[in-house]
């Protein structure tokens, strides 16, 4: 199982950070901001060679299952 930001979207608003910088903010005057969209991935495969069986609510609830 893996829960992380999900990558594409914080490239998307790096893209927003570039275009305020290139429109003439400062850097150091644009405010950090925490990743908003998480993804969870469960591998099937791997919990399968562990011996780990996945109640079906935890299957319906991730983004994405690798099988």
């Amino acid at each position: 199982m893996s829960y992380g930001p999900n990558y594409s979207d914080l490239f998307r608003r790096a893209a927003d950070y570039v275009d305020k910088i290139l429109r003439g903010s400062k850097p150091g005057d644009i405010p950090v901001e925490q990743p908003t969209k998480f993804e969870f991935v469960i591998n099937l495969q791997t919990a399968k060679a562990l011996g780990l069986t996945m109640p079906p609510t935890l299957l319906a609830r991730a983004d994405e299952v690798i099988e």
